[in-house]
């Protein structure tokens, strides 16, 4: 998958919060991201964000 930092992510499941948005502030083995909603950043492993991912929306100004 070809996410990069900056990204918007929306993912299948929701926060607790109820937002589906999350943007992208690290990737590597975990990915750390930023709940759109409340405002809270959560770590999560890579396969298991990955799999959980439903659409990416491109940061402003990218291809």
């Amino acid at each position: 998958m070809d996410i990069r930092v900056g990204d918007i992510v929306v993912m299948k499941k929701p926060h607790p919060c109820g937002e589906h948005r999350f943007s992208v502030l690290r990737i590597g083995m975990d990915f750390r991201l930023h709940c759109e909603g409340c405002g809270h950043e959560v770590m999560i492993p890579r396969q298991k964000a990955e799999k959980n991912i439903r659409r990416i929306e491109r940061a402003e100004g990218e291809g």
